[in-house]
C-alpha cells in the first residue's frame, strides 16, 4: 500500500495501527480464500470487551454510515488462538492473497475502507473512553 496520510494530525502506521486504546485493535488480513477488515477487542475482562462493543454498537450507524455498507458484529468469538474476542468485521471472498491477479482486488478492498476506519476512529475514539 502506498503511503497514505492518516485522518488525524498524527502519523500513522498502517500494519500496527494505534487505536489509542488498550486491547482495541484494526486487523487487515488476506488468505486463500477471502480478506478481512476488522476491528478487533480482545480484553481478556469479559466486562471491558463488552462495554467496548456495546459503546462502538451505539455509534454503528455512524460506522456503517461512513463505509457505506454494513459490517459483520461479533459479539463472542474465538481469535486463532483460541482466545474469546469481539470483532466487527467486512470480508470479500473468492480472493487469494498468494494468487498475484487476486492482488488489485485485494488491495481496492482493504485500502478505502481503513482510510475510511481511520476517518471513522479520529470522530469517535475520544467518546468511547
Amino acid at each position: 500500500m502506498r503511503p497514505v496520510a492518516g485522518a488525524g494530525d498524527n502519523k500513522v502506521n498502517w500494519l500496527n495501527y494505534n487505536t489509542g486504546i488498550r486491547h482495541i485493535y484494526f486487523r487487515m488480513d488476506a488468505g486463500n480464500n477471502n480478506a478481512t477488515i476488522a476491528i478487533e477487542l480482545k480484553h481478556a475482562d469479559e466486562t471491558l470487551r463488552q462495554h467496548y462493543f456495546e459503546r462502538l454498537k451505539q455509534v454503528k450507524h455512524l460506522l456503517e454510515q461512513s463505509m457505506g455498507e454494513a459490517w459483520d458484529w461479533q459479539s463472542r468469538q474465538k481469535d486463532e488462538d483460541g482466545n474469546i474476542v469481539s470483532r466487527i468485521s467486512k470480508t470479500i471472498e473468492g480472493v487469494n492473497i498468494f494468487n498475484e491477479p487476486d492482488w488489485p482486488t485485494i488491495i481496492s478492498f482493504l485500502k478505502p475502507r481503513m482510510i475510511t476506519l481511520d476517518e471513522f476512529w479520529v470522530m469517535v475514539n475520544d467518546g468511547l473512553e
